[in-house]
């Protein structure tokens, strides 16, 4: 096995794995447990399924991606940004539909991370990941006013945003005093302890808080018993929803934007756990963990599973040293699964949206929007299309837009990064030699450079005996620019004008040859001086 493709437990057991650092991994997998509990089932209802799927989520996928992953402190589980997209996925084709994307979705990352795509995949510029993630902030928030507000929708709530305002608008006057009192006092809880106990679990404690209040003042507000039921006390058993070519066929463009979207957030969540501990991760093995993770959570009943911000940074906070933490904070959720699963019925749904409208305030990188606009417009260009798009149109277009705005802009600042510079009348190989005219290029020689260096090219000057073409400057050139070289080599062999490449890259040698060059007729060299040697029929 490659050792991209080692899981970084491995790694981690060849080193050596002691006591101390086993007590370290129980305390951070004990306090990112206690932060996963509410947010899956929050993230959970908010997707439009039952909250105890959002625990098998994180359970089963969380143990997995530790387990298997490519990161020693990646955290998996349910995250936010899916609640658009399995929302979606819940309306069109139903539990069944979903957890079949999910699994599909989960072979395509294994996939995907066995053909080593993972160093492509980490390519998404940085515009793009800030700009859709400040949409699905801006979806998620809009999600959740229904229920901090305790509103109530006439056929139900809509998904696109353009036709959710209106009807939050149509039902504020069903507002509930109760609801938005409950979100509110979780809120102020989260940021209170935020300010003055940062240590402490916030999230939890203000669920928790919310809870007490309601039941003690028998607020008339919706819980997770009066909607749900509460939740089951344990996993069930596995299995896997039915198949057929039809039902394939019908959630597998949802099955690619769960790849799509899984792969991108893994990898930028594994990105920051890196930037906070000095380490690397190993993309690929990720990709092939949260492919495993997700048929895993799909045979057990969960939903998507990623690598998740948030909760890997707080396992990075909490003192992990490995993958051990992780695996850990799995088993902790499953014993809170057992032992006070009667409990979770009491808590009210407008709490649960009051840490989801913190969630996504957080997910709002702010510093670096004002940061962007402040330094160039073409980035802010690229990240306003991607927000936008993933607002009103669909997350998967409008990373995709982003991306390909952001890679034409590549293009066009490389294709101005190319100079070309002639010297025919400075004689600049010995100070004697006017009929040898020299073209040297500097930057980037590729298609995007081609039309402006074929004008500048194409105007051989008559009457010149010898070419010499100078590449010693040239950093990447691809078939197009080696193309145009050929046509002005042959141009001026047509013209019986001798020619010379300077280059110490064999690859531009390699290129020319495969454009039916007669290589006997041009002299290569590696430095003007020995040009100018040939040209006077000296031995280089």
């Amino acid at each position: 096995m490659k050792e991209d493709l080692l899981p970084k437990t491995v790694s981690v057991f060849r080193e050596g794995y002691d006591v101390a650092r086993l007590k370290a991994d129980v305390l951070a997998g004990l306090t990112v447990a206690i932060v996963a509990l509410p947010l899956s089932m929050a993230i959970a209802i908010a997707s439009g399924v039952t909250p105890d799927r959002g625990l098998y989520t994180a359970i089963v996928g969380g143990f997995i991606v530790s387990a298997l992953g490519g990161s020693r402190h990646q955290i998996g589980g349910p995250a936010g940004a899916f609640i658009v997209l399995v929302a979606a996925t819940v309306s069109r084709h139903g539990i069944d539909g979903l957890l079949l994307a999910t699994a599909i979705a989960g072979l395509m990352l294994v996939a995907a991370g066995v053909l080593r795509l993972g160093d492509y995949i980490k390519f998404i510029p940085y515009p793009v990941t800030i700009g859709f993630t400040a949409g699905i902030a801006v979806i998620i928030f809009a999600s959740q006013i229904g229920e901090l507000l305790g509103l109530t929708f006439a056929g139900g709530e809509p998904g696109p945003l353009l036709d959710k305002i209106p009807a939050i608008l149509s039902a504020l006057p069903g507002f509930s005093l109760s609801a938005a009192a409950v979100a509110g006092l979780t809120i102020a809880v989260i940021l209170l302890l935020r300010r003055l106990r940062p240590t402490w679990p916030g999230l939890l404690i203000a669920v928790i808080t919310a809870s007490v209040a309601a039941s003690l003042l028998h607020l008339p507000v919706s819980t997770i018993g009066s909607k749900f039921g509460g939740i089951p006390s344990g996993l069930p058993m596995p299995s896997m929803p039915q198949l057929s070519p039809e039902r394939i066929v019908s959630v597998l463009p949802d099955a690619v934007a769960f790849a799509l979207l899984g792969a991108i957030e893994s990898l930028l969540s594994a990105v920051v756990a890196d930037g906070m501990t000095g380490r690397r991760h190993r993309s690929n093995m990720e990709l092939v963990a949260q492919g495993i993770a997700n048929i895993g959570s799909a045979a057990f009943g969960g939903i998507c599973v990623t690598g998740t911000i948030a909760r890997t940074a707080t396992n990075v906070r909490a003192g992990a040293t490995s993958p051990i933490s992780g695996m850990l904070h799995a088993v902790f959720l499953l014993f809170f699964m057992l032992v006070a699963a009667p409990l979770a019925a009491y808590i009210p749904l407008a709490s649960l949206a009051g840490v989801l409208a913190v969630v996504s305030w957080n997910m709002v990188e702010r510093s670096a929007i004002v940061a962007l606009i402040r330094t160039s417009r073409g980035e802010t260009l690229v990240l306003a299309v991607t927000f936008l798009l993933v607002i009103f149109r669909d997350l998967t277009e409008g990373i995709l837009v982003g991306v390909s705005l952001a890679a034409l802009q590549f293009i066009r600042h490389m294709a101005k990064s190319l100079r070309i510079t002639t010297q025919e009348d400075e004689l600049p190989l010995d100070n004697s030699d006017a009929d040898t005219v020299v073209y040297r290029l500097d930057g980037a020689f590729f298609f995007g450079a081609v039309a402006a260096a074929s004008a500048v090219l194409d105007r051989i000057a008559a009457g010149h005996r010898n070419l010499v073409l100078d590449c010693s400057g040239i950093q990447f050139i691809d078939t197009s620019g080696a193309n145009l070289l050929a046509g002005v080599i042959k141009k001026a062999q047509r013209s019986g004008v001798s020619v010379y490449v300077v280059s110490e890259r064999p690859e531009i040698r390699l290129l020319l040859a495969h454009h039916e060059l007669p290589m006997k007729d041009i002299v290569v060299t590696t430095t003007l001086t020995q040009a100018r040697w040939a040209i006077r029929g000296d031995s280089i």
